[in-house]
């Protein structure tokens, strides 16, 4: 285990080198970009080219954030915060998000000013060749943040990467704007402004809007359940895993608990170990470090509770809202019995729990069941 955490150190440290590498590489890009911008706004007059470079510059301010959030969530786990700092970097998404928003917002109030005092525009072939090669250069840059971003699992990258591609459209259409100028004499400049900052803001939003679900907590990872399930259910003994629940602290950082299903037959030593193989081998297989391996067992040699199984299930999952049944243990001795179900949220869980103790207990009066209702957490 020793060797396994050295690894994820280094992987760590690796992970905060791109972060902040790509950030660096960003900055410098939109610094330049914003500067040149600026001064062809300036001189020629045009409040669309001026944004452009406001954008860019808030893009620069953007990567500082995300360096210091990558910095930051690296921090090693202390005993103030035993599970490390990693939802710090969920925190500089929604600064960076928030630095988004409040360039779209002023730049969609310069642009109306603009409209209601117009002022007349002058480029020159310079200015428009340089507008041309931004536009190259962030397409580049932002392909490129954006492949370092998904590599590495930084939601702040990503969001970076993906607002470089979306300036270069808008510089596009500043470019389309001047040049229907120079031929038309037509002024479009502020109500391309107005689309500039519009989409600016979508983008605000949308970025606001996923980092929240981050922060809040969102379903498990499709992807991540199956293959988690896949390799607990690889061991001989176990019949199926259940109850699988993810918890996200940071990028990468994933912890989680499961229930599996185990024949009666097993001795405690012998659920003990295997409970800590599936813990070792979740984790070298997928990261995710299970923090809790409950158990259900389920009937072996007992035709009749085989028999009183699948006539409670074939009731239970006769209900739309009853996604799943199982930890299905019966005593036909004792006459007690007990077993788990899975939810789906169109139902009160209350409301579903006497439902199915109603039913149970018409088909088996002289049986006592225990039911647990399940929320559906993960696919």
């Amino acid at each position: 285990m020793k060797n396994e955490q050295t690894d994820m150190s280094v992987l760590t440290e690796q992970r905060e080198r791109i972060i902040v590498n790509t950030s660096i590489i960003g900055i410098v890009a939109n610094v330049f970009l914003a500067t040149f911008k600026a001064i062809i706004g300036i001189l020629s007059h045009s409040i669309a080219v001026t944004l452009d470079a406001v954008n860019n510059l808030s893009d620069a301010m953007s990567s500082v954030i995300t360096i210091i959030g990558a910095k930051l969530g690296a921090r090693l786990p202390d005993k103030q915060h035993p599970l490390g700092y990693g939802r710090i970097e969920y925190l500089s998404s929604m600064l960076v998000a928030a630095i988004v928003l409040y360039a779209g917002i002023t730049s969609f109030v310069e642009s109306i000013k603009k409209i209601i005092h117009p002022e007349e525009a002058d480029y020159s072939i310079i200015s428009l060749a340089i507008i041309a090669v931004a536009i190259i250069a962030k397409l580049l840059l932002g392909k490129y943040v954006k492949t370092q971003g998904e590599k590495v699992n930084s939601s702040a990258l990503v969001a970076s990467g993906s607002d470089a591609s979306f300036d270069a459209i808008l510089s596009a259409s500043v470019l389309a704007s001047a040049i229907v100028y120079l031929f038309f004499h037509i002024s479009l400049e502020a109500y391309v402004g107005v689309v500039i900052s519009c989409v600016i803001i979508k983008a605000g939003v949308e970025m606001m809007n996923d980092t929240l679900n981050d922060i809040l907590g969102q379903r498990g990872d499709p992807e991540l359940s199956a293959k988690i399930k896949k390799l607990i259910r690889e061991e001989e003994e176990v019949r199926g895993a259940y109850d699988l629940i993810l918890y996200n602290y940071g990028p990468n950082k994933n912890y989680g608990s499961v229930h599996i299903e185990l024949p009666d037959t097993m001795t405690v030593d012998q659920v003990d170990e295997i409970s800590r193989r599936i813990q070792a081998k979740v984790y070298l297989g997928t990261g995710v470090i299970l923090t809790g391996v409950g158990v259900y067992s389920y009937n072996t040699t007992n035709h009749e509770a085989a028999i009183i199984r699948n006539n409670i299930q074939k009731k239970v999952l006769s209900h739309e809202w009853s996604l799943q049944m199982h930890g299905f243990y019966v005593d036909t001795e004792k006459k007690v019995g007990r077993f788990d179900v899975v939810l789906s949220f169109d139902i009160d869980r209350m409301e579903a729990y006497h439902i199915l103790m109603k039913e149970t207990k018409e088909m088996y009066p002289e049986y006592t069941f225990t039911i647990q209702p399940d929320v559906d957490y993960t696919d």
